[in-house]
């Protein structure tokens, strides 16, 4: 009886240790490396890449990309990142996920988003979001409203990109 409990105890812990080496290998949130994997989810979330490759990717100042600077809030140590949507083979692909290159931001144009981490995480709908100030914004504000739809994809897909969340 004492073996079959040992044997169940050490199964039991190698699947804790093999759930926080997983853990352990997501990057941290609001990184460079999870905005490159916020980038590569962008690009594997159809809503995002075939209901914005219409005039959304399109209004970009002639400069051929958008830029989405995001950030939390509650992390005041941690530098924003950044994604660069272009349109690409008819889909409005992100090129670009990391830290800041665009320093700049025309709001005609580009967009700036920043919430806290716990609203990044339990955000609702994105104009729900905005009503509350659970999420703060800077951009066209008519084409973002025009874009609901997308925008909550996107949103969801920024808590669904595994994390880990630095301590404060």
């Amino acid at each position: 009886m004492f073996k079959k409990m040992t044997t169940a105890t050490i199964l039991g812990l190698g699947l804790i240790g093999s759930t926080m080496a997983v853990a352990a290998k997501a990057p941290s949130f609001m990184s460079p490396a999870w905005a490159q994997e916020l980038c590569t989810a962008w690009n594997n979330n159809s809503t995002l890449t075939e209901k914005l490759a219409g005039s959304w990717v399109k209004n970009n100042g002639g400069k051929g990309y958008k830029v989405m600077e995001i950030s939390d809030s509650s992390m005041k140590t941690v530098p924003p990142v950044q994604l660069e949507i272009a349109l690409q083979g008819g889909k409005a692909e992100c090129l670009y996920g990391g830290p800041i290159k665009v320093t700049r931001l025309d709001y005609d144009y580009d967009y700036k988003m920043w919430a806290t981490t716990h609203n990044w995480h339990h955000m609702g709908s994105p104009l729900t979001a905005m009503m509350f100030g659970r999420l703060n914004f800077k951009g066209p504000k008519m084409e973002a409203m025009e874009n609901m739809r997308p925008f909550d994809a996107f949103l969801k897909l920024v808590k669904e990109v595994p994390a880990t969340i630095p301590a404060p």
